[in-house]
């Protein structure tokens, strides 16, 4: 399940980062690009506090 959850955070930075770069023209106009940084950024600190 926490690998499942790491990589939901890795696909949406990369996401992110490509929208901000203007690599996917169409997800830099509208606020999607922001929704998905801060779910990663959720997904990460969820995994790191829940840690056994």
């Amino acid at each position: 399940m926490k690998s499942l959850l790491w990589l939901v955070a890795v696909i949406c930075i990369i996401i992110w980062l490509l929208g901000m770069l203007g690599v996917v023209p169409g997800l830099a106009t509208g606020s999607l690009i922001h929704i998905l940084l801060v779910i990663a950024v959720i997904v990460i600190l969820y995994n790191i506090i829940s840690r056994p």
